[in-house]
């Protein structure tokens, strides 16, 4: 009869006790190493199949925002058209002076003073768009960041891996992809380990953001009877040893997030 009462107590304290071990529980997934911002494809502005004519970057190399990374072939014709609509503008304006002068001693019209006012805005439209035009000859950088990878030289046309990849890897990121059936017990500021066999330690991190869809697996380990359909939410980790990391953008990790 003891024992019988005793089963039924376990029975009842049971699915209270595997709920706080659920919630007590070590997350565990792969995931993927990334820069803040994730990696930033820079490309031709006017569209692909232009010819580099001068790459300005190296690899490893920080760029600053608005820096000029690369020139396209277009660059030499847009510049003259620019210096063109210059001089145009220059005599435009010259003329307008005159005039106005002129006009002082009534010795030109209205009518023709008004023209040449419309010429001046016409030329100043003129040089504005084609100074636009000459811009998109230049790859700037969309902000501060250290060049990752480049795929096009200097006589090479763009393909669709763009110029150069770009990232902010002054602050690195472990994208975790968490399986749906565990992104409840994730929360925000939980601490999180992540190894892989090219690290020389273990690096730690914080859960600073936790993504807003799911999704396909991304990261696929080493096991034949791995998941590739399973459904995850991605996790981004802020970890805290940036240098380890900085030059292993994409390496794949083993994350644990503690609770």
């Amino acid at each position: 009869m003891r024992h019988f009462v005793l089963f039924i107590m376990l029975s009842l304290a049971s699915p209270m006790s595997l709920v706080a071990q659920e919630a007590g529980r070590v997350i565990s997934c792969l995931g993927r190493i990334e820069p803040a911002g994730g990696i930033v494809r820079l490309s031709g502005p006017t569209a692909l199949g232009a010819v580099i004519m001068d790459l300005r970057v190296k690899e490893g190399e920080w760029v600053e925002e608005g820096q000029v990374i690369a020139m396209l072939d277009s660059y030499p014709v847009s510049k003259a058209e620019l210096d063109a609509l210059k001089v145009e503008l220059e005599l435009a304006e010259s003329q307008l002076r005159r005039e106005k002068k002129l006009t002082r001693s009534q010795a030109t019209s209205a009518s023709k003073l008004e023209g040449l006012e419309l010429a001046v805005k016409a030329a100043k439209a003129n040089l504005a768009a084609a100074s636009a035009t000459l811009n998109l000859s230049l790859v700037k950088a969309p902000k501060k960041a250290q060049v990752i990878a480049i795929h096009a030289q200097p006589g090479e046309r763009i393909g669709v891996d763009g110029i150069v990849e770009i990232g902010q890897t002054d602050r690195m990121y472990a994208v975790a992809e968490v399986y749906e059936t565990d992104i409840g017990q994730v929360k925000m500021g939980q601490t999180a380990s992540i190894t892989s066999p090219a690290l020389s330690r273990p690096v730690s991190g914080t859960v600073e953001s936790i993504g807003l869809k799911v999704g396909r697996i991304d990261v696929l380990g080493m096991d034949p009877i791995a998941q590739a359909d399973a459904r995850v939410v991605e996790v981004d980790i802020l970890l805290e040893d940036t240098d380890l990391v900085q030059s292993l953008t994409n390496l794949q990790v083993e994350v644990q997030i503690r609770p």
